[in-house]
């Protein structure tokens, strides 16, 4: 049996309330900082210190990346919170796929209509041009993706009739 390796690291994009809520704390955390050593007052030292561990838990959210792990029929996808904390997403099973194509394909025409939960593990935005993908699962999951060529290519390998890369 032949085993198939290929990983992937996507750097997910912030959001721009993630970014504005980032720097507004860090500014927080900054000024009270400097008005408690002018002051020497224990409440703004309280809440510089509440506003920097705000700031902290803020950025661990917004610095996202997805590490998408594909072996012997799986697909793992890991997330990265500020490049030192992995968790575990979700495992998907090539079997249980319905398609796996580019998101303007034309192959996902009869699936647009379907009421499904949908998660995005993508880089996030819109690039020209376009090289997410989009994934049914199971008929009640629709994932978002960036994956490599390379990963395409040897899923495209794997389970012809399921994937596609137009």
């Amino acid at each position: 049996m032949s085993e198939a390796y290929v990983e992937c690291l996507v750097k997910a994009k912030p959001s721009i309330l993630g970014k504005f809520f980032k720097y507004l704390l860090i500014m927080l955390t900054v000024a009270l900082a400097l008005l408690m050593f002018l002051t020497m007052n224990v409440i703004l030292m309280i809440l510089a210190v509440v506003t920097g561990v705000g700031a902290y838990f803020v950025n661990l959210f917004t610095d996202l990346e997805y590490e998408y792990l594909y072996l012997d029929k799986e697909l793992v996808i890991d997330k990265v919170m500020a490049k030192s904390r992995r968790k575990r997403v979700a495992t998907y099973s090539l079997d249980k796929v319905e398609i796996l194509a580019p998101i303007k394909s034309y192959h996902l025409d009869n699936y647009k209509n379907r009421n499904v939960k949908q998660k995005d593990y993508s880089i996030g935005i819109e690039e020209k041009p376009d090289l997410r993908y989009a994934m049914y699962y199971e008929g009640g999951e629709k994932l978002l993706l960036s994956p490599s060529p390379e990963m395409i290519k040897i899923m495209k390998n794997v389970a012809p009739r399921k994937v596609f890369s137009d």
